[in-house]
């Protein structure tokens, strides 16, 4: 007999089955033994009677421990009673290996957890969440793809730095210092002219002292460029881009939310309104008539104020518009206001902090120099990129999104290490 996945011998309902996979839990008495047997696709109940199957049968059933693995043969019959609805008559039972005691049981410490990831990311918790986030990956390449997006790779190593200094990895190659990557951009722009519409879905590094529950220091970074792609076009893009994930796990991952507790009408208003659009200036505005928070101009948000800013909301909000001096070098000045630049930053709701941030990019070569400089930075160091704007300069955009950021969100985690299977933080470099 073939064997099939656990969720298609709940959808075949009645008959003959072959599933494996490994022990979820297990109950035993004098009569019967109730095995639940779990695999990628889901749990079911498989019950063995003494009476009912050769001596060896119920002894390899008697002998199965938790995270022990084996194959399990006979009929499937609805039982309302079980955690699935179904169960399995069992007529056979092989063995393929018994799982020493496992190490996790109820009421572990999240610092447990983090030090056994390898072995919690077998709950059903986490396999719920590395499945969403599955399916964010794929709806990430699928909405590139269909906007007639190239996927484009960037270097990991890198030899300047690109969001700011204070966040750079610094690594040993071969005697000389160079950085973890912070962002695929600067080499992004040198490809758009080349390809015009790319994208990348990589690993970023930001070596951030922060111990908060939204911050990684390896995280995973959806990047795209767009030449010919003025501020509106590439904010267009990012709402797009989320509304569009958010609508694939919706159809896709009722069963995941359903585990997790995360009531998915948390999420549809993000599918169904436009996000709002606000300024730097609104958002002070905003935070000072309803919170009496006075934000000096110029200085940037920080959570505090991101989350009472999206309390206001029940969709991401679209924050335009900062003031210069806060912002990368690479951003465009405002043509109505030098003071400000067409950057922005897409804030989630329910405290889950900026997903997006982009740019409109700065076209004047003298400009950029400028702010090299103020920023303490070598121009000579960035010599391929100053050469973008020499040869064949074109108006263009492009924003990152925190993809950890997004499933974090989207599965209503409280902290944004279980958004990633093995998360990397200040205080946490293994397993």
């Amino acid at each position: 007999m073939n064997f099939i996945s656990i969720n298609d011998a709940i959808k075949k309902g009645q008959g003959s089955i072959a599933i494996r996979g490994w022990v979820y839990r297990e109950r035993k008495s004098n009569k019967f033994a109730f095995i639940v047997l779990r695999d990628s696709t889901n749990i079911i109940q498989c019950v063995v009677e003494k009476d009912k199957v050769k001596p060896d049968v119920w002894e390899a059933a008697e002998k199965l421990s938790v995270e022990s693995s084996c194959e399990v043969f006979g009929e499937i019959v609805r039982e309302t009673r079980a955690p699935t609805g179904f169960e399995v008559h069992v007529s056979e039972i092989k063995t393929v290996q018994i799982a020493e005691p496992f190490p996790i049981t109820k009421d572990k410490s999240p610092e447990f957890l983090m030090d056994k990831r390898h072995l919690w990311l077998r709950s059903r918790y986490l396999t719920s969440i590395l499945k969403i986030r599955s399916t964010v990956f794929k709806a990430i390449r699928e909405y590139f793809y269909s906007k007639g997006f190239y996927e484009y790779h960037s270097p990991i190593f890198t030899p300047v730095q690109c969001e700011g200094g204070s966040t750079l990895f610094k690594v040993d190659y071969f005697g000389h210092p160079i950085y973890l990557s912070q962002s695929w951009q600067l080499y992004a722009e040198a490809g758009i002219f080349s390809l015009e519409k790319i994208f990348t879905i990589a690993p970023s590094f930001r070596a951030e002292k922060s111990k908060t529950s939204r911050h990684l220091t390896e995280y995973w970074h959806a990047e795209m460029e767009e030449a010919w792609c003025d501020f509106d076009g590439l904010i267009k893009h990012g709402e797009a881009l989320i509304k569009h994930v958010l609508k694939r796990v919706l159809e896709e991952n009722s069963e995941e939310l359903q585990i997790l507790n995360r009531d998915p009408e948390k999420i549809r208003p993000a599918i169904e309104k436009p996000f709002p659009r606000i300024t730097y200036d609104e958002a002070l505005s905003l935070l000072k008539d309803n919170f009496k928070l006075e934000i000096p101009w110029g200085k940037d948000l920080r959570t505090i104020e991101e989350d009472r800013l999206t309390s206001l909301f029940d969709t991401p909000i679209i924050v335009t518009h900062y003031p210069k001096i806060i912002k990368a070098f690479y951003m465009k000045e405002s043509p109505e206001n030098p003071d400000v630049v067409l950057g922005v930053d897409f804030l989630l709701p329910e405290g889950h902090g900026e997903v997006i941030g982009g740019s409109e990019r700065e076209p004047d070569l003298e400009k950029i120099k400028e702010r090299l400089i103020q920023q303490g930075e070598k121009v000579e160091n960035y010599a391929f990129y100053l050469d973008t704007r020499r040869y064949g300069s074109v108006p263009h955009s492009g924003f990152g999104l925190g993809v950890e950021r997004l499933i974090s969100w989207i599965c209503g985690l409280d902290n944004i290490k279980d958004a990633i299977p093995f998360p990397r933080t200040m205080l946490r470099w293994t397993p």
